[in-house]
């Protein structure tokens, strides 16, 4: 891209070549800055110039967020102009966005962000840390050996959020078991972010009646989870998720677990009435075959 070795030739050793790459980047286009940063492999040289010199321009502070190769850096120096798409893009990434607080403080500040999004950021700087009672409770589910028990909760007792949350996405199975069920909403979508997450954990979370109905959401609107029946299933008997959900997958469940769902006393009313007629209109479908 011309934009990108425009921007690389102007920080040549040679000044008369970094000048007039210079002048030359002044005659680019905005769209072939675009273009060139959603390239995967782009120069850190031009993230670095974009970052510096036309972050106010429309969509470059995006750009730069939602490309995970731009150095964090270049993306908290552009922070003031990102969108509320480029911030989801961040919130998106936990590992990135939590590697750099300057770059938290600049969200906090920002008057683009969602009130979704003003909601995790005021949650991820809270230097709060995690309840020891809370901790006990989970680590007695989540781990029946009584010394890997006690090493659990050592470990996380003392953590602030962000600390957590990087324990989260980089952390075993036994934190995950854990800290999905932490109270911070930003620790449980780190949770689920974990590139270490299996999907036989996924499973587990959405039949959990003791995690909040934020995790059971984020797990339904995940395109690769709802692409298990068996978290499918799991959400559906799940009386902790949230009633549209719920219903909305309902149409998924094979006879036998329909069967089970709508003499199940414990899910909300309407789901199981619904279920009951959803069971019925399949047999009139079924004998008019």
């Amino acid at each position: 891209m011309r934009a990108e070795l425009l921007a690389v030739l102007s920080t040549d050793a040679d000044e008369a070549i970094a000048q007039r790459a210079q002048g030359v980047l002044l005659t680019q286009t905005h769209d072939s800055f675009l273009l060139a940063l959603a390239r995967p492999d782009a120069d850190p040289r031009l993230f670095a110039y974009c970052a510096d010199n036309s972050g106010e321009k429309p969509g470059i502070a995006d750009a730069l967020a939602k490309n995970p190769a731009c150095p964090t850096a270049a993306v908290t120096r552009a922070a003031r102009y990102l969108t509320a798409a480029g911030i989801q893009a961040l919130l998106d990434n936990l590992e990135r966005l939590t590697s750099d607080p300057q770059l938290i403080d600049a969200l906090a500040h920002s008057q683009a962000a969602s009130a979704e999004q003003q909601e995790l950021i005021h949650e991820i700087k809270k230097n709060e840390a995690t309840n020891v009672k809370e901790i006990e409770e989970a680590a007695a589910e989540a781990e029946p050996d009584p010394v890997k028990r006690e090493t659990l909760m050592q470990k996380l007792t003392h953590l602030n959020v962000v600390e957590r949350i990087i324990l989260a996405l980089k952390g075993g199975r036994e934190e995950r078991m854990l800290l999905i069920r932490d109270r911070n909403k930003v620790v449980q979508r780190s949770v689920l972010q974990s590139p270490r997450l299996s999907e036989s954990e996924v499973e587990a979370f959405a039949s959990m009646a003791n995690v909040t109905s934020d995790v059971l959401r984020i797990i339904s609107l995940n395109r690769i989870f709802i692409k298990s029946y068996a978290i499918v299933r799991n959400l559906a008997k799940n009386p902790k998720t949230p009633l549209d959900i719920s219903l909305h997958i309902l149409p998924r469940l094979n006879a036998t677990d329909l069967k089970i769902l709508a003499t199940n006393k414990n899910i909300p009313e309407t789901l199981r009435n619904t279920a009951i007629k959803l069971q019925r209109s399949r047999k009139i479908l079924g004998s008019g075959d």
